[in-house]
C-alpha cells in the first residue's frame, strides 16, 4: 500500500468484484479515498448486561436470560407471531417476534441467551419486541465496543461496508492532512488520518468524540472559506438585469382573497429593492413552516417576467416541483398573469424534455419550474435573470452557483424553512442577505400538540380513526426503515403492518421510506395528495414533500430520538389547511431530560424559539442518534451540537483569508487543494 492506493478503485480490495463495485458506486463510493470518507451514520454501543429487576421501559438493554416454558407460535393475517417468557433469578419478561417462524426450532427451552432490544411495559410485565439474540460468549466479545452502522443503498449491506473499510484502513496512513499545522496546534485537533481511523472504528467514546470534532471542523472551515471567497466575487457583480417596479404585483395583491402579513410585506420590499437596484441580488428568505415564503417567490417571478426576463425555480423533489408548477399555472389563469410556465423534471419523456428545452431556449417559456433538471448542461435559457431555490438546505453551494451561471449576473433568491438561530445563520448563509419571516398568516390555526407515552397508543389509534372518518389524512413518522437497523426504535416496515392490524380495515395504510426510488416516492406522495391513502407511514424523508392541506394529524414515534428542530420541521407537514391540526409526540423513554426537551415542542409552535432551545440543549454526545439521507446539512458536523465549532471555524476562515486571500502560501497549499476538491452536495 502507498499514497497512490487512495486513488485506486475499490475493486482492488479483496472480495469486491465488478458487480459489488457497482453497488458501492450507487452510494458514491468508487475509489478507496471515497470509502474512507463514507462516515457511519450511527453506532451500536454494546452496553453491560443487566438483570431483569433493573429493566426500565424505554431503554435499550441486554439481559442474560433463560427461556422459560413453551415457545408459542400463531398466525394472524399472514403474520407469524412467536412468544415466550425469559427470566433470571431476579424476575421474568416476555419476548415477541414477528415473521421469524424459524426461531421456534432454533431456540431451546431452558437454554441461556442474551436478548438485546427496547424494553416496553404492559401492566406489570416487561416486554421485548424483536430483540437481537446472541450467544453469551459472542456478546461479551462485543461488550463496550462501538460498532459502525453505515448509510446503505439497495444491495449494500452494513457487513459489506465494514469488511471493505477494514481493508481500506491500510491506506488511511497515507492520507495527507489538508490543514496547515498552525491550525491543528491552535485548535488542539487530532491528526486527519487518526480521525478517519477513529470515526470508523473508535477505540472508545472519548476517542470518537475527538475524531468527530476534527472532521466536523474540516467541514465547517471548508464550507465557510468557500462562502467567503464566493461573497468576495459576488460583491463586485453589477446587475445587467435592473428591473422597473411592478404594476402587476399591486393589482394582483388587491385581488388575492387574503392580505400579506406585515413580515411578508417587509420582505417583499427588500426583494423589490434588490431587483430594481444596481447590484445582483443574493438573498435568503428564512421563514418558519407555513410563514408564506412561496407567494413571495411568485411575486419575484412576476416582477421578472413583467420586465421581459425569464425566471426559474428549483425544488428538491419532483413532487414539490410539480406542485409549484400547478400553482403557477392556476395563478396565471385565475388572475390573468403573464406567466408562461414550463416543468423540467427527470421523469419527463425524452420528446417532452426536448420540446421544453427548445421552448426555454427560444423564450417561449418565461417561468421554468423543476428539479436539478433545470441545471443540466443541455438546458439553455434565453434571458434568465432570476433563480430561486426552494428548501435551500437541500442544495449545495455549487449547485446554486451553477444555477445562477445559467444566466448573466443572475439574481438569486433562496428559501429555507429550517429555523436556524440568527447567530449561526449569519455565518452559514455568509454569501446571502438574510430576510426573516417571523409571522404566520392569521388564517392558520395553531397546531395542537401533545407529548405522550406508549400507553397512549390505543387512544392515539382511535383518534386517528376518528380523523380519517371525518375525511382527513394522517402522517406517522418512524425513525428507521426496517428491523435490525436500530433495535430500540419503531421501524416503518413493521409499524405499517402493525397499523394495518390495529386500525379499521377500511383505512388505507401505506408506507414511504428513503430507500425507495424517486419515482416510487413521488407516486406515493401523489396518491396521498389525491386522498387515495389515509395514513402514510414514513421516515423523515417526508420533511420535504408535497403540500397536503387535508392532512390534520402528525404522529411521531420515538420522538425522543430526534432533534427539536427536526421534530418541528416534521410537524410542519400538517396545519396547512383550514381545519384544526394535531401533532402527537410519542415518547418511549423514561428519561426526564427527554421529557423536558419534548415539553418545549408541546408548548410552542415557534420554530426560531425551538431552534434556540435545540442549540442550548444538544451536545456532541447526541450527534449519532438517527441519521438518514438529507436529515442534516453536513456529512458529519451538526449546526446545533457544534455551534461553538462553527464560530471557531468562522474566525479561522477570516484569519486565513486576511493573511492569504488567494491561499497561495506554502503552509496553505494542502488546504487550497482540499478546498478545490471539496464535495458540497448536502450543505446549506
Amino acid at each position: 500500500m502507498n499514497e497512490a492506493s487512495l486513488k485506486e478503485t475499490i475493486e482492488s480490495l479483496k472480495g469486491i468484484g465488478d458487480k459489488t463495485a457497482k453497488v458501492f458506486e450507487k452510494a458514491g463510493i468508487v475509489r478507496i479515498e471515497d470509502l474512507l470518507e463514507y462516515y457511519p451514520r450511527n453506532y451500536d454501543t454494546f452496553e453491560d448486561v443487566v438483570k431483569v429487576s433493573d429493566l426500565k421501559s424505554g431503554n435499550t438493554v441486554a439481559v442474560r436470560c433463560q427461556i422459560i416454558g413453551n415457545i408459542y407460535a400463531k398466525n394472524i393475517r399472514n403474520m407469524s407471531i412467536i412468544t415466550f417468557d425469559i427470566g433470571d433469578i431476579t424476575g421474568k419478561a416476555k419476548v415477541t417476534y414477528f415473521n421469524q417462524p424459524y426461531l421456534r426450532s432454533t431456540l431451546k427451552q431452558g437454554h441461556y441467551y442474551i436478548f438485546r432490544g427496547l424494553v416496553t411495559r404492559k401492566g406489570n410485565t416487561f416486554c421485548f419486541n424483536q430483540p437481537k439474540i446472541y450467544q453469551p460468549e459472542d456478546y461479551f466479545a462485543l461488550q463496550g465496543t462501538m460498532q459502525p452502522i453505515y448509510p446503505l443503498v439497495k444491495g449494500l449491506s452494513n457487513n459489506m461496508v465494514v469488511k471493505a473499510m477494514q481493508q481500506a484502513m491500510e491506506s488511511a496512513v497515507y492520507m495527507k492532512d489538508p490543514l496547515p499545522s498552525y491550525l491543528i496546534e491552535d485548535n488542539n485537533l487530532m491528526e486527519y488520518r487518526d480521525a478517519i481511523k477513529n470515526i470508523h472504528f473508535p477505540k472508545d467514546k472519548h476517542t470518537f468524540d475527538i475524531a468527530r470534532r476534527r472532521l466536523s471542523y474540516n467541514e465547517f472551515l471548508f464550507f465557510i472559506l468557500r462562502l467567503r471567497i464566493l461573497k468576495l466575487t459576488e460583491e463586485e457583480s453589477v446587475s445587467t438585469a435592473v428591473m422597473k417596479k411592478s404594476e402587476l404585483v399591486d393589482r394582483f395583491l388587491e385581488k388575492l382573497p387574503y392580505d400579506l402579513t406585515d413580515a411578508q410585506k417587509r420582505v417583499y420590499k427588500e426583494i423589490e429593492a434588490d431587483l430594481t437596484g444596481s447590484r445582483v441580488m443574493n438573498r435568503l428568505i428564512q421563514g418558519d413552516v407555513g410563514s408564506g415564503k412561496t407567494i413571495l417567490a411568485f411575486l419575484a417571478l412576476l416582477i421578472t417576467v413583467e420586465n421581459g426576463y425569464q425566471g426559474a425555480m428549483m425544488a428538491p423533489t419532483e413532487v414539490l416541483a410539480r406542485q409549484h408548477y400547478e400553482d403557477i399555472c392556476n395563478m396565471a389563469k385565475e388572475y390573468d398573469l403573464p406567466f408562461r410556465p414550463v416543468l423540467m423534471i427527470g421523469s419527463l419523456k425524452a420528446k417532452e424534455k426536448k420540446e421544453n428545452k427548445k421552448g426555454i431556449e427560444d423564450g417561449t417559456y418565461n417561468v421554468c419550474i423543476g428539479t436539478n433538471a433545470l441545471i443540466q448542461d443541455t438546458v439553455n435559457y434565453k434571458n434568465l435573470a432570476l433563480v430561486i431555490t426552494d428548501e435551500q438546505h437541500r442544495f449545495g453551494v455549487r449547485q446554486r452557483e451553477k444555477f445562477a451561471g445559467k444566466g448573466e449576473c443572475t439574481h438569486v433568491l433562496a428559501m429555507s424553512a429550517t429555523p436556524i438561530p440568527r447567530t449561526l445563520a449569519i455565518i452559514l448563509y455568509g454569501d446571502l442577505h438574510v430576510s426573516v419571516l417571523d409571522e404566520k398568516p392569521a388564517s392558520r390555526l395553531p397546531i395542537k400538540n401533545c407529548v405522550v407515552g406508549p400507553d397512549y397508543r390505543p387512544t392515539a389509534y382511535r383518534f386517528i380513526e376518528k380523523q380519517v372518518s371525518l375525511g382527513h389524512q394522517v402522517y406517522v413518522i418512524c425513525p428507521m426503515i426496517e428491523e435490525g437497523e436500530m433495535n430500540d426504535v419503531e421501524n416503518v416496515t413493521d409499524y405499517t403492518e402493525k397499523l394495518r392490524k390495529e386500525l379499521s380495515p377500511s383505512i388505507h395504510v401505506d408506507m414511504l421510506n428513503g430507500r425507495m426510488k424517486a419515482s416510487e416516492k413521488d407516486e406515493l406522495m401523489e396518491k396521498f395528495a389525491n386522498k387515495e391513502i389515509d395514513v402514510l407511514v414514513s421516515t423523515t424523508v417526508i420533511e420535504v414533500g408535497i403540500n397536503v392541506p387535508n392532512a390534520t394529524v402528525m404522529m411521531i414515534e420515538n420522538a425522543e430520538h430526534f432533534g427539536l428542530a427536526q421534530l418541528h420541521q416534521l410537524r410542519g407537514r400538517v396545519g396547512r389547511g383550514k381545519d384544526q391540526s394535531y401533532c402527537i409526540f410519542m415518547n418511549t423513554s423514561e428519561s426526564k431530560d427527554a421529557a423536558a426537551r419534548l415539553d418545549i415542542l408541546g408548548k410552542s409552535n415557534d420554530g426560531f424559539k425551538i431552534a434556540e432551545e435545540d442549540l442550548k440543549q444538544r451536545g456532541p454526545g447526541d450527534m449519532f442518534g438517527i441519521r438518514q439521507s438529507g436529515d442534516l446539512f453536513f456529512k458529519i458536523g451538526d449546526i446545533y451540537a457544534d455551534s461553538d465549532l462553527i464560530k471557531k471555524a468562522s474566525i479561522d476562515a477570516d484569519r486565513i483569508l486576511g493573511d492569504d486571500p488567494d491561499l497561495c502560501k506554502k503552509e496553505n497549499e494542502a488546504l487550497h487543494k482540499a478546498l478545490a476538491g471539496a464535495n458540497e452536495t448536502i450543505v446549506l
